[in-house]
């Protein structure tokens, strides 16, 4: 807002309160006694005010039978199908329409009002929006049969981490925050990419063909392992991270937003 047209405002708030805000000068506007109390107690005013506003947006969400949501890959490729079908069952008239992308892009979703919900990784809460841990994941490092490390006895350390080239998924994604910030915390850096690619498959398809190491989660790569197209190699790290729903607005999620996070809560996996 320019300045000409905020002192206007602030003038008539002023007038219609009946309280100085401001105590003016020459080098500038300060806020009086009242004036600091009365900001504080908009801060209640305006926190209300959104509430009313997403809440009813959230209405005509859910009277319109439409529910969009972000997924971040990992979520989208191995979990949300299942959810959708529970979902499915509770409420067979929703149309629900899912965008899949990173877990940076889902948080940016979010924030944008694109979506109505969404579902990231992590190893904690996102700041600026609501969420609620639905799942638990963990990452492990995996390599082909004839990789060195296939036969490696030890544990694999944070610092022989650091030193390998990984094929890695781009920046942004959850898997790789979660491993750039577990090896900053113990070895003050960060993964190398010997090649970034755009999906968990691509990554696990490429260690598969021998291009080398990476570290993916465990759902990612359970069926390759379990038929011993690759191999886990231990790793000293704790690699754990949670699947959390994430939503801004009211703290309550209404319907059909609230039934698939439900759904995603109580599914065993």
């Amino acid at each position: 807002m320019a300045q000409p047209n905020a002192s206007r405002s602030l003038a008539r708030l002023e007038r219609g309160l009946g309280v100085n805000l401001l105590t003016r000068s020459t080098t500038g506007a300060r806020l009086t006694p009242a004036g600091l109390m009365v900001v504080e107690w908009s801060r209640d005013v305006l926190a209300a005010g959104t509430v009313l506003m997403h809440g009813a947006a959230s209405l005509v969400e859910s009277a319109s039978g439409e529910l969009a949501v972000h997924a971040s890959q990992t979520v989208a490729e191995h979990l949300l199908p299942a959810w959708l079908a529970g979902l499915r069952r509770t409420l067979p008239d929703v149309a629900v329409r899912v965008d899949v992308c990173n877990t940076a892009g889902v948080l940016a979703g979010v924030r944008s009002g694109a979506c109505q919900v969404g579902f990231v990784e992590g190893s904690r809460a996102p700041s600026g929006v609501h969420s609620v841990v639905v799942a638990q994941d963990e990452l492990i490092l995996v390599v082909n049969p004839h990789h060195p490390w296939a036969s490696r006895r030890g544990l694999i350390t944070g610092e022989e981490l650091a030193d390998t080239p990984l094929l890695m998924r781009e920046p942004g994604s959850g898997t790789r925050v979660r491993l750039d910030d577990e090896l900053r915390a113990r070895t003050g850096r960060v993964a190398t990419a010997r090649q970034e690619l755009a999906s968990n498959a691509a990554v696990r398809v490429a260690v598969q063909a021998g291009a080398g190491a990476a570290v993916l989660s465990r759902l990612a790569v359970a069926q390759a392992v379990a038929s011993g197209e690759l191999l886990e190699v231990p790793l000293d790290l704790e690699l754990g991270r949670e699947l959390r729903a994430v939503w801004t607005g009211p703290r309550r999620l209404t319907r059909p937003a609230a039934d698939l996070v439900d759904i995603a809560r109580g599914t065993q996996f």
